[in-house]
């Protein structure tokens, strides 16, 4: 829709429009959990839907393209070989974003911009500063779990992080665990980012703006939640929806460009051996009586 107005005259505007959208919405639409009762609410939610038991929220990154900015060398040069500021997110149940890192340069990995964040110091703070829930018996079951996010391999694993098995040597309760993480990680990995993209398009184009102005227009993802919240069916038709066959009907923002993976190296040698006790128990649950769905077999076939 033509507005008459020329570009030039439009960039004069766009750190004060930016500024006062993150003024105006940012405390109501995208503040980090901080009660437990907040926590609990999430995990349900990733429970119900994505059936993956205290779940507090899918961790994952995101390159934006950008012109290279002056004067900076390679420093935000990517692994895929463009320019780029890396946008963190942790994402809940119902594919709003929790808490964002945006303006990390491209040549950062994920696991680099997770250890510097205050969402890694929170989850991890012996004092639970974040006050997440008390570990708690799973449905049917009678053992204490942590509740913890869920991420890929650039995280280490802890009693906060679950990520997945590697794929070597998988006995069959990894591979479920794999599969039912892979169903929680959706709503990040693509979906989140996906929907996101779609409805700001600026995001899948090469920002020419400074870092600082390109880091306050990547904040549309304040927009992005206030969508979510106050009009939840204009997302509808991007969503992907699930057939009562569990195979996905992809939703409409598979057919544009996708957002690119962060670069990560994987995580081997790091994690503590709580979180792999933790992650080797959730794969047992989930292949028994009370844990299991009734599809999961067909799934890794």
């Amino acid at each position: 829709m033509p507005v008459r107005v020329a570009p030039n005259t439009i960039s004069l505007i766009i750190n004060e429009v930016c500024d006062a959208i993150k003024a105006e919405f940012a405390a109501e639409v995208i503040q980090c959990p901080t009660t437990t009762e907040e926590w609990t609410a999430i995990a349900e939610q990733f429970e119900k839907r994505w059936q993956f038991p205290h779940c507090c929220g899918a961790l994952d990154g995101k390159h934006v393209a950008v012109t290279c900015p002056w004067n900076t060398g390679s420093e935000y040069r990517n692994y895929k070989g463009f320019f780029s500021i890396v946008l963190m997110a942790l994402v809940n149940a119902d594919y709003k974003f929790l808490w964002i890192d945006v303006g990390s340069d491209g040549s950062s990995n994920d696991a680099s911009i997770y250890n510097g964040s205050e969402l890694k110091e929170g989850l991890e703070s012996p004092n639970n500063i974040f006050n997440l829930p008390e570990e708690k018996s799973l449905p049917g079951d009678d053992v204490p779990v942590p509740y913890y996010i869920v991420g890929d391999n650039a995280f280490g694993i802890n009693k906060s992080l679950m990520n997945p098995f590697l794929i070597r040597n998988m006995e069959h309760h990894d591979r479920i665990f794999n599969y039912r993480l892979s169903r929680a990680r959706r709503v990040v990995e693509w979906s989140a980012f996906g929907i996101l993209a779609h409805k700001f398009r600026v995001l899948l184009r090469t920002m020419s703006q400074r870092p600082g102005t390109c880091r306050k227009i990547i904040t549309c993802v304040i927009l992005h939640n206030l969508i979510r919240l106050r009009y939840p069916a204009t997302h509808n038709n991007m969503m992907d929806l699930e057939e009562q066959n569990l195979n996905v009907i992809p939703g409409a923002w598979r057919n544009d460009k996708v957002l690119l993976d962060v670069y990560h190296e994987r995580a081997r040698n790091t994690g503590t051996q709580e979180g792999r006790q933790i992650r080797r128990y959730l794969g047992h649950y989930f292949t028994s009586k009370a844990g299991s769905v009734p599809w999961q077999d067909k799934m890794i076939l």
